[in-house]
């Protein structure tokens, strides 16, 4: 079974941090590594990204659905930038150092490899701790600290509902895929992509079906306990907020700090070492 977008349990430092600090550290990471284009400040934003993944416990054959994906992602992203845009980094850095010229408008220079190890930097920084948040937090966890934060409870059920359906679905999805094999239907690399992509959209319909089922199956259940009845409810999954929680917090808001008080010092949020 392919794991994407579930829970991972595990004894870790990251783990025992509550859902809410984690989702707010998340937000607010990933806008510091937006908001900047300097490369030294991004590495160091890696290494931090990094080293919690390493703290979580979470192996890469665990993730490797994601970080696959991502991978494609950022290749086809830097590619298309350059096929676009070659000479991006030329006008972003108001310099021009040719190492290599390739074809027409087409040339390798330091400006533009600069560029792209930004681009490259920002995916690195920002993708573990996204990885991090989706593997390492229970959804009703979750759920329970967003209501404590003040979001309404039916607001973060709901949200909590969502992250538990996801891998719900692609366990229907692969389940459904075994049945349809097992009738004799290829779906493996024996068969053309195209072939292989005709039986796998022939899935989406009982897939649907399923889901409608649960989601009903759901919502009577919750109409029956009397859900939303009341203006506040109880959680079995509340945690307190701790000292870690606080920290990853501020850690956050720091580095959010840092990246406005380096473009503003800076003039520009690009680092320009030409």
């Amino acid at each position: 079974m392919i794991n994407v977008f579930n829970y991972i349990d595990k004894d870790s430092p990251v783990h025992a941090l509550t859902g809410a600090s984690k989702c707010a550290c998340m937000i607010l990471w990933s806008v510091a590594a937006m908001m900047t284009f300097c490369t030294p400040y991004l590495i160091l934003l890696t290494a931090f990204a990094l080293l919690a993944f390493k703290l979580s416990k979470i192996k890469l054959k665990e993730v490797r659905v994601l970080l696959l994906f991502t991978l494609v992602f950022l290749f086809l992203n830097n590619v298309l930038i350059y096929l676009f845009s070659p000479e991006h980094g030329v006008e972003l850095y108001s310099s021009r150092h040719e190492i290599l010229h390739i074809a027409g408008r087409y040339n390798l220079t330091l400006e533009q490899g600069l560029y792209h190890l930004n681009v490259i930097l920002k995916y690195t920084s920002t993708v573990p701790v996204i990885i991090l948040f989706v593997a390492t937090t229970n959804p009703s966890e979750f759920a329970a600290s967003l209501n404590k934060l003040g979001v309404s409870y039916k607001v973060s059920y709901s949200v909590a509902l969502a992250l538990r359906y996801i891998p719900d679905t692609i366990s229907e999805y692969h389940d459904i895929s075994l049945a349809q094999q097992a009738r004799g239907i290829e779906m493996s690399k024996k068969e053309s992509l195209g072939k292989r992509l005709r039986a796998m959209s022939a899935i989406l319909i009982p897939l649907i079906m399923s889901g409608m089922e649960r989601i009903d199956t759901v919502a009577n259940a919750m109409e029956l306990r009397g859900f939303g009845k009341n203006r506040k409810r109880t959680w079995y999954m509340s945690r307190p907020f701790r000292a870690g929680d606080i920290a990853v917090i501020v850690l956050g808001i720091i580095m959010v700090a840092v990246s406005l008080a380096y473009t503003a010092y800076n003039g520009s949020r690009y680092w320009n070492p030409f």
